[in-house]
C-alpha cells in the first residue's frame, strides 16, 4: 500500500514525538477525513508515554494513507523485457544493427551502432496505441557500454506530434566504455501531481505540471550524438519506475515558506528558523577554516609549483607539447576552475500575480520588506505583465543570517568558498563588489547591442544585430565602457562578449540578410558584393535560378534563393558577416584593453562558419555545454584555438526545487558523481582549457522571471552549501594540476 508522502509521515512522527506541540496542519497528498484526522490528534496528543506515541502516530498514518489512496500502485511497471524475437521486430533502427541477447539478468537487446550519420538510433513502440505512465514519475532502462570508447546518449520521450522540441522529453547523459547503468527521463516535472487540476504559474516545472502526458508515449527513441566510432552497448528492461504521490490542490497554497522554500518537503539542510540559519553559519565558518584551499595553487589559482613561464601583465594563453594552457600574471600555469553569477542579483521571483503561493510575505515596511523590487525581464507567464513585483529570498535570507553587514559577508564569504572550493576563477555575471576585491581571478562580460537588428534574422533569446551597420561598432565601443575597472586589471582573465547568439546554418546569416527590407545596411553590402561579382542581374538569375528583373527589384524583394544553386555567394556572405562580428570586436578590444583576452560569444547554437570565425579572432573560443562530457569537443579541422567552457551544469530533485536542469542527477550524489566527470573529460582534453558552472545559487523555487528554477546551485536560496557537489569540486581542484600535466 502507497502511504502518505514520505516527507508528510516524518513530519507527523517528529510533531506527535514532541511534549509541548501545538496541533499540526499536516497537509496530506490526497483528501482526507479532517474531522476524524483532529480527533485523532487530539486523541494522540494525550498520551503520556513515548510507546503510546509511536502506536498512535502509526494508526494516523494508517487512516490518513486510506483515506488517500485507495489503489495500489506498482514500485516499477515493465514496458518491454525483449523475451521474443517479436519484441526485437518492432524496433526500428538508424545506422544501427539490433539483435537479442540472453543473460542471466534476462534478454537484452545488442545495438551496434556505426557513424554514417550524425544521430544513429532506434525506436520503441507499444504494441498497442500508446503506453500509459500516467501513476509513474519516469521511464527508465537498463544499458551496458560493451564497446571500447564512451559516447554521449539521448533518451527522448515523445507523445503524438513530438518532435524533440514539442510534445517531447529528451535527456543526455555520457555513457563510458565498460559502464552499466540506468538512463531515465522524467514523465512529470516533480514526483508529485494533483488529485485534480490546480495551475501553477511562472515556472518551467512546478508540481502537478508536466511537459508531456505521460498517459499517451507513442514512442522511445535512443540516439548517439555525432559519433565519430562505432559503438557496442545493450539495453533492456524498458520500464516505468517510481510511483508520483498524490497531493490535494484544496490544501496545497501556500507553497512557498518565508524562507523561499517549498513547504510541503522535507530535505537535508532545509531552513525551519532563523536561529538555524545562524547555525549553518558558524558550521560552515569551521569549514572554510578546515579546508583552506589546494596548496597546489598560487594567488591567482595557477599552478604554484608547476613549469614556469616569464611573468606579464596580463594572464595568456600558450600551448606546450599538443596541450593548451592559461599562463596567470606570474608565469604559471593557469586552468580556470570557476562558478558564474557569484551575485546577489539573481534570487528574485515574482510575487505579484501569484501572492497566494507565498506564507506571511513581509510588510514593506518592514525590516525584510527591503528585498521587494520590481522587473522588467521576464519571459513566458510575466512577459505581458511588466513591470512586476518581485521578492528576493536569497538576500533576505543573507540579511538573517548575517545581519546590516549582509553584503560585506557576502562578497568576503564567496572568495574563501570559492579557494576552499577547489576553484579559481570568479565566471560571468559576478558582482564587481566581489571580483574587484582582486582576491580571485575573474572574466568580465558585456553585450554589444544596442544597435540596428538584423530584420530578416529568426530570433531565439535575442536577434541577430546588423554587423555592418556602423552602430554595431559604437555599440561594441560603449559595451566596453561598461567594464572599465577591468581595462588593464591583472585579475581580469579576458572578456566574454554576448552570450549563445542563435547563428543557424551555414548559410543562415546570408538567407536572413536576402530577407531583410532594402534599407539594411547588410542587405546593401550583400548586394553589392554579388553586383560586383556578376556585373548583370541576368548573370546572377543564372547561377541561381531566379528571375529578378533588375538589381532594385532584387532589394526589394524578401525572396530567398535555392540554397543549393546559391551556396557559394551564401557561405561567402555568410563567413564575411561572421568575421565581421568577431573582427569588429577583437579590433576595439585590441585598443581599449591591449594584451588582454577575448574570450568569444559562449556559443551553444553554432556553425561551423561561426566557430571558424571566432577560432581567426578570439584569444580562446567559448562553449556553453549542457552535457555530460566534453572529451570529444573540438574545433573545426585546421583550428588550432584553446576552448573555455563558460556553461554547465546538472541538478537532481531531491532538495525542494521542481526542476533537475536539462542535465539531470537521479540525487546529490550522482550530481557530484556527474561533476567529476566532466571536469576529468575537460581536464583531459587538451584544447580546453577552463569550465565554469552556472551557477552559485540554485535558482528560486517559484522561477525567476523567465521561469526557469532549476538546481542549479553550489549553495541554495537560503546560502547553504550542496556539501556532496563541493566535496566534488575539492577533489577536482586538488588533482586538477596534477592531472592535467598527465596528459602532455
Amino acid at each position: 500500500m502507497r502511504l502518505l508522502p514520505r516527507v508528510i509521515a516524518y513530519s507527523c512522527l517528529a510533531t506527535i514525538g514532541t511534549r509541548n506541540v501545538e496541533r499540526p496542519t499536516c497537509r496530506s497528498a490526497g483528501t482526507h477525513k479532517k474531522n476524524a484526522g483532529r480527533i485523532v490528534f487530539d486523541r494522540l496528543l494525550a498520551a503520556s508515554t513515548l510507546g503510546l506515541r509511536v502506536a498512535a502516530s502509526l494508526l494516523l498514518i494508517s487512516l490518513l494513507a486510506k483515506a488517500t489512496h485507495a489503489d495500489d500502485v506498482p514500485s516499477r511497471l515493465t514496458l518491454l523485457d525483449f523475451a521474443d524475437d517479436a519484441s526485437v521486430d518492432r524496433v526500428e533502427a538508424r545506422d544501427i544493427d539490433v539483435s537479442r541477447v540472453d543473460g542471466e539478468s534476462g534478454s537484452k537487446l545488442l545495438l551496434q551502432s556505426g557513424h554514417n550519420i550524425d544521430w544513429p538510433g532506434i525506436t520503441l513502440r507499444p504494441e498497442g496505441e500508446f503506453w500509459n505512465g500516467a501513476s509513474f514519475q519516469r521511464i527508465a532502462l537498463d544499458i551496458a557500454n560493451v564497446g571500447e570508447t564512451g559516447f554521449e546518449l539521448g533518451l527522448r520521450v515523445d507523445n503524438p506530434g513530438g518532435d524533440g522540441q514539442n510534445k517531447s522529453v529528451t535527456v543526455m547523459t555520457f555513457v563510458k566504455p565498460g559502464e552499466s547503468r540506468t538512463v531515465s527521463a522524467n514523465l512529470s516535472d516533480t514526483p508529485w501531481q494533483f488529485s485534480s487540476p490546480l495551475k501553477l504559474e511562472g515556472m518551467h516545472a512546478a508540481p502537478g505540471q508536466q511537459s508531456i502526458d505521460p498517459a499517451k508515449i507513442k514512442e522511445v527513441i535512443l540516439f548517439l550524438r555525432t559519433p565519430s566510432h562505432d559503438h557496442q552497448f545493450t539495453i533492456g528492461n524498458v520500464r516505468f519506475e517510481e510511483p508520483v504521490e498524490v497531493l490535494n490542490p484544496d490544501t496545497f497554497l501556500p507553497f512557498i515558506d518565508e524562507y523561499g522554500q517549498f513547504i510541503h518537503g522535507e530535505w537535508p539542510g532545509k531552513i525551519h528558523s532563523d536561529e538555524e540559519l545562524r547555525q549553518s553559519r558558524e558550521l560552515e565558518k569551521a569549514d572554510l577554516v578546515a579546508n583552506q584551499g589546494p596548496p597546489s595553487f598560487n594567488q591567482f589559482g595557477g599552478w604554484k609549483n608547476g613549469p614556469k613561464r616569464d611573468p606579464s601583465r596580463f594572464f595568456r594563453v600558450e600551448k606546450h607539447d599538443g596541450v593548451w594552457w592559461l599562463i596567470d600574471p606570474e608565469g604559471c600555469r593557469f586552468w580556470s576552475h570557476g562558478i558564474d553569477s557569484v551575485s546577489i542579483r539573481f534570487g528574485g521571483t515574482g510575487t505579484e500575480h501569484r501572492e497566494n503561493y507565498f506564507r506571511n510575505l513581509p510588510a514593506k515596511d518592514a525590516p525584510l520588506g527591503q528585498f521587494y523590487s520590481s522587473s522588467t525581464w521576464a519571459f513566458g507567464f510575466y512577459a505581458s505583465r511588466i513591470p512586476f513585483e518581485t521578492y528576493n529570498f536569497y538576500t533576505a535570507n543573507l540579511y538573517r543570517k548575517y545581519g546590516d553587514r549582509w553584503r560585506e559577508e557576502f562578497a568576503n564569504t564567496a572568495h574563501q568558498r570559492i579557494k576552499s572550493w577547489g576553484m579559481n576563477t570568479l565566471a560571468s555575471w559576478s558582482d564587481p563588489d566581489v571580483y574587484l576585491q582582486h582576491k580571485t581571478p575573474y572574466v568580465a562580460f558585456f553585450r554589444a547591442e544596442d544597435c540596428p537588428t538584423l530584420q530578416g534574422a529568426e530570433k531565439r533569446w535575442t536577434t541577430f544585430v546588423d554587423v555592418f551597420d556602423p552602430q554595431f561598432r559604437t555599440a561594441v565601443v560603449e559595451g566596453i565602457e561598461t567594464c572599465q575597472e577591468s581595462l588593464g586589471d591583472p585579475w581580469c582573465i579576458g572578456f566574454y562578449v554576448d552570450n549563445e547568439l542563435y547563428w543557424g546554418g551555414n548559410e543562415s546569416l546570408a538567407l536572413w540578410t536576402l530577407a531583410c527590407p532594402a534599407q539594411q545596411i547588410a542587405k546593401q553590402v550583400f548586394l553589392n558584393d554579388l553586383q560586383t561579382k556578376y556585373k548583370t542581374i541576368d548573370a546572377l538569375n543564372e547561377t541561381w535560378g531566379t528571375n529578378h528583373a533588375t538589381w532594385e527589384a532584387f532589394s526589394e524583394e524578401a525572396q530567398t534563393p535555392d540554397v543549393k544553386k546559391a551556396s557559394d555567394d551564401l557561405l561567402a556572405f555568410s563567413k564575411k558577416f561572421a568575421e565581421t562580428y568577431f573582427g569588429t570586436i577583437k579590433a576595439e578590444l585590441a585598443k581599449a584593453a591591449p594584451d588582454q583576452l577575448y574570450l568569444g560569444c559562449r556559443f551553444i547554437w553554432d556553425s561551423e562558419v561561426a566557430v571558424r570565425a571566432a577560432s581567426k579572432f578570439c584569444d580562446i573560443v567559448s562553449f556553453n555545454q549542457y552535457r555530460y562530457s566534453v572529451a570529444d569537443l573540438k574545433l573545426p579541422a585546421g583550428e588550432d584555438k584553446p576552448i573555455i567552457i563558460g556553461e554547465f551544469h546538472f541538478g537532481a530533485l531531491d532538495r525542494g526545487l521542481f526542476h533537475p536542469t536539462k542535465v539531470p542527477a537521479k540525487d546529490q550524489a550522482h550530481r557530484a558523481e556527474c561533476y567529476k566527470n566532466f571536469l576529468h573529460s575537460a581536464l583531459t582534453n587538451p584544447r580546453v582549457v577552463g569550465t565554469h558552472w552556472f551557477q552559485y545559487t540554485s535558482e528560486p523555487t517559484a522561477g525567476r522571471g523567465d521561469g526557469e528554477n532549476y538546481q542549479v546551485g553550489f549553495v541554495d536560496n537560503c546560502d547553504t552549501p550542496y556539501q556532496e557537489t563541493i566535496t566534488a569540486a575539492r577533489e577536482i581542484g586538488n588533482e586538477m594540476y596534477s592531472l592535467r600535466s598527465s596528459i602532455d
